[in-house]
């Protein structure tokens, strides 16, 4: 079996051998043996190396091994078939935290690793999803970064092109392929603790088909070619060791509720996205498959029966007791639960630190008994809080360089709040580590 780690690093051209250095231990926070980091900025991390945040995952892994060398089989995290039902979904918007050379945008796959030390584990009774904004590139301006003037969005996408030059390494794609570079994240994820999976879009005008040969078309559901095309790129990443997938606008799909539809372009039918889902389960034989719908929430068997495991903003989480009780009222239902939002990719900001923290907390306490817990949505901003004249939902839609002299390490720093925001974050930290060990 392939250990994508040893040969990403060997890429990097850093050594295999793991080192238990204890630089981290002024972040550390415990939960029972849960171990992550808190009280951070993400420029903590990011502008560390790979190297090292491969070892701090192997030293603060769950098992206190500090292994020679990374394993060689790393199992995803075992909540059983049904664990998306409950568990808490936090999305890394991993374009904005890729790295930013002038104008060029490159390698968010790497910085995604190197946050993961900083995403709470997965609890007892519940696991931790990292759901990444971005894995196939963008329509338009894919692989740059443009000024906030020019829109550069993650929610157009292009199929039968591989993956996003703003996401994968391509500096080393002669050493270690796209498809490594992903599986290496997902082994690093799954030492930790945590679940992955990723977002995607059905609006058929927001999804361009690329030839070899020819100009890009437009994504069409009524062909049966683009449909195969759909699923075989969802199976593909699922195979990578992906298990979970954000459908963005799915509320809608069969065309329920279209007044409020803000998406471009056609959706697949009901029963066409019934065998889409289908599909790739079957086709990936991976029975752990959590399909997460967009404020897909309103009609609990219509969800269901879709296929899907949860949707988003079914309930507001300022009311702890509003949660709790719609959490006691669907403790029978493991098939399929709507669930919380504690923001989502459409925010614009403006909520206050003691707001979100609120959410949170009913997010992770919220219930009678720990089985109980209702699925929770979250964004990056949630555990990090960004810059003060920006927002998730601009992130998504424009790709901006806040480097202030064309360097990756100063985007970083500048991206996020500095020291209200480590303040934040471990609030937030502490919050987890009441909740990981029930």
């Amino acid at each position: 079996m392939k250990n994508n780690v040893n040969k990403l690093l060997k890429s990097l051209r850093e050594s295999t051998d793991i080192s238990c250095d204890k630089w981290y231990e002024k972040y550390l926070f415990t939960s029972g043996t849960k171990k992550w980091l808190g009280g951070i900025v993400p420029a903590d991390l990011l502008t560390k190396n790979v190297k090292d945040v491969v070892d701090t995952l192997v030293a603060i892994n769950e098992t206190n091994d500090c292994y020679p060398n990374f394993p060689n089989i790393i199992e995803t995290p075992n909540y059983g078939d049904k664990w998306g039902r409950s568990a808490n979904y936090i999305e890394i918007n991993n374009r904005a935290i890729a790295e930013m050379h002038g104008d060029r945008t490159s390698n968010g796959i790497l910085s995604s690793i190197k946050i993961l030390p900083a995403i709470p584990p997965s609890a007892k009774s519940w696991a931790n999803c990292i759901i990444l904004s971005q894995i196939f590139p963008n329509i338009y301006g894919d692989g740059y970064n443009k000024p906030l003037t020019e829109e550069n969005s993650i929610y157009g996408i292009k199929l039968n092109s591989g993956y996003s030059n703003n996401i994968i390494s391509t500096d080393i794609l002669n050493l270690i392929s796209a498809e490594e570079q992903l599986c290496a994240f997902n082994d690093l994820a799954h030492i930790h603790g945590l679940k992955t999976g990723f977002r995607t879009v059905i609006s058929a005008d927001q999804i361009k088909v690329a030839h070899s040969n020819a100009d890009d078309t437009n994504f069409n559901w009524d062909n049966p070619e683009h449909e195969e095309l759909f699923i075989q790129e969802h199976v593909r990443l699922i195979n990578l060791g992906f298990e979970s997938i954000f459908i963005d606008s799915a509320k809608h799909i069969g065309g329920y509720d279209m007044a409020n539809y803000a998406g471009v372009g056609a959706l697949p039918k009901y029963g066409q996205m019934q065998h889409i889902l289908h599909e790739i389960r079957y086709r990936s034989k991976c029975t752990t498959l959590s399909f997460v719908g967009e404020k897909s929430t309103e009609d609990f068997d219509r969800y269901k029966n879709l296929g899907l495991t949860t949707g988003t903003a079914f309930i507001e989480p300022d009311n702890y007791d509003h949660v709790k009780d719609w959490s006691i009222k669907l403790k029978y239902s493991k098939e399929y639960a709507p669930g919380l939002e504690v923001s989502n990719d459409n925010d614009t900001g403006g909520r206050s630190y003691e707001e979100r923290l609120n959410r949170i907390n009913s997010s992770l306490f919220a219930y009678e008994y720990p089985s109980d817990k209702l699925p929770t949505f979250m964004q990056m901003e949630d555990l990090f809080p960004l810059r003060y004249d920006t927002n998730t939902h601009l992130l998504m839609m424009t790709n901006p360089s806040y480097s202030s002299d064309d360097t990756p390490e100063s985007h970083w720093k500048n991206l996020f709040a500095k020291d209200d925001g480590r303040q934040y974050n471990a609030k937030v930290s502490e919050l987890f580590s009441y909740a990981l060990n029930l």
